[in-house]
């Protein structure tokens, strides 16, 4: 075909710019667009272009190919820069090329590594399986960033993507991650490999169709009393404004209580709802406790015993002492605090911003089913958000999107969280400050939502969760294990010269 013809020369010509294109065309899959196709384009064309380079121009290309993907896929972290845009305008036109820099090595160097092979199976095998091992690293190096793994393209809203995330139940969104990779790389290979891409996501979406026809968990009998405020982020600090957003939040819980007409409830409120420091706050406490009339789950800021703010999430139950917390251990890098191994030379954050918790917790009180607790950003790290001393029965996740405006990241937030439920099968019920606050149960299905820039309150019942799923009982060591096999049997492939 004429077009084709046209794409090889230019390529060749102009290769970096034609792999930063196929980058920014790859995340195009990415949520909330899923234009799946795009990966049948983009990794085909990274392959091409790289094939029988060598080991440094080929890292090069990758890390022209990830910066695409990356500007486009992390557009959204701008809006956050925007509120404070007086401050911090030097950062504008650098937070997302230098973020997008600094990710590149997580997709160039298994390029890179796959580069040294000839084309055949062999190379897809140790792309794929690269890949998924970088992006495994990408989840703790300096503190970790493991947003949009392309196991997150599976995420669509509805059936389709219900039945497609069942894999994740196994192996995770990493091992999600390397079936995408490879399927989305089969079509470099000729004809032949279409069937073979055809049978593997027929044998994919056949395991995740039968998979959600087994009976469904018995319900808690519990009703989640999901409240999103939608509190302008500018007005979250401004003390004039403190009291008219906590009465809100108090009004939304006394309808959503009233609506639940006498069943057993849990409010959930997002993450720093209340402007007064909770565990201190007796009146805040008990003004609450008035309003949801049982037990109650808020977040709040707490200052703790050496002075230092925390991000946390209260128990409330009753007016007197908090009945549990929480504080949050996965911290924003510069947002929240910054790493000691990166200091800045100017002071982004008052103080040394906030301290954090100690880890994954499970907290259980006014009768309630034990639940597992994730503020915002921790809810994008598979394999590290439940307490496996103390399996709980639901999760709960408070968070504040609003920083991102109506952006494409609250939604790739939302992908995200979805996922932690099919991978440890168990129920998620999501407060967020101005959308998307939602409930899914055990296998990711999606039992409501309220939108962006709503305000409201949404019901959701209580499913009950799974037995502990794979990937729950086996952990990331599962999927680093698969992925180190497919990467050792593309070497295997290619030493003995089948390709």
């Amino acid at each position: 075909m004429r077009i084709i013809r046209w794409w090889h020369g230019w390529s060749q010509r102009r290769p970096n710019l034609a792999a930063f294109g196929l980058g920014a065309l790859s995340a195009l899959a990415l949520p909330p667009l899923f234009v799946l196709p795009t990966l049948l384009i983009a990794l085909p064309g990274l392959l091409a272009l790289t094939e029988g380079q060598s080991f440094r121009r080929a890292f090069r290309l990758g890390v022209a190919f990830a910066i695409g993907h990356h500007l486009l896929g992390l557009y959204w972290i701008t809006e956050a820069i925007l509120f404070e845009v007086a401050r911090f305008w030097w950062l504008l036109p650098l937070a997302v090329p230098a973020l997008s820099v600094v990710l590149s090595p997580f997709i160039a160097l298994p390029v890179a590594v796959a580069a040294r092979l000839p084309s055949g199976l062999a190379r897809v095998l140790v792309l794929a399986g690269g890949w998924t091992l970088a992006g495994i690293a990408q989840q703790f190096v300096a503190t970790g960033f493991p947003w949009n793994p392309l196991g997150s393209v599976w995420a669509i809203p509805g059936a389709v993507g219900d039945v497609a995330l069942q894999p994740a139940a196994l192996f995770s969104v990493h091992g999600l991650t390397l079936l995408t990779v490879l399927l989305a790389s089969l079509p470099s290979l000729g004809r032949k490999a279409w069937a073979a891409g055809a049978a593997l996501l027929t044998l994919w979406l056949s395991w995740g169709a039968d998979r959600l026809a087994e009976p469904a968990a018995p319900a808690s009998g519990l009703i989640a009393v999901l409240v999103q405020g939608n509190v302008v982020q500018g007005q979250k600090a401004n003390r004039a404004a403190y009291l008219e957003n906590f009465n809100r939040h108090l009004k939304l819980t006394e309808t959503g209580v009233a609506e639940a007409m006498g069943k057993p409830t849990l409010v959930i409120w997002p993450e720093t709802a209340s402007p007064f420091l909770i565990d201190r706050d007796a009146a805040a406490r008990a003004a609450v406790a008035e309003a949801a009339q049982g037990p109650a789950m808020v977040g709040s800021i707490r200052i703790d015993a050496d002075g230092q703010p925390r991000n946390s999430l209260m128990a409330v139950y009753g007016p007197g002492p908090v009945a549990g917390l929480y504080d949050k251990w996965h911290l924003v890098p510069f947002g929240e605090y910054v790493p000691d191994w990166l200091p800045l030379p100017v002071k982004i954050l008052p103080g040394q911003g906030l301290a954090k918790g100690s880890g994954p917790e499970t907290i259980s009180f006014g009768g309630l089913p034990p639940a597992g607790l994730l503020i915002c950003y921790e809810a994008i790290f598979p394999g590290q958000v439940v307490d496996e001393a103390n399996r709980p029965d639901m999760l709960v996740n408070i968070t504040n999107d609003s920083w991102f405006g109506n952006s494409t990241g609250p939604r790739q937030h939302l992908a995200a969280v979805r996922l932690r439920a099919v991978e440890e099968g168990l129920p998620l019920m999501r407060a967020a400050n101005t959308g998307i606050t939602a409930g899914f149960d055990a296998h990711g299905r999606e039992l409501g939502r309220l939108n962006m820039g709503e305000q409201g309150v949404l019901l959701v019942p209580v499913p009950g969760p799974l037995p502990p799923t794979l990937f729950a009982r086996l952990g990331l060591w599962w999927p680093t294990g698969l992925a180190l096999l497919t990467l050792l049997a593309g070497w295997g492939l290619a030493r003995k010269g089948r390709y």
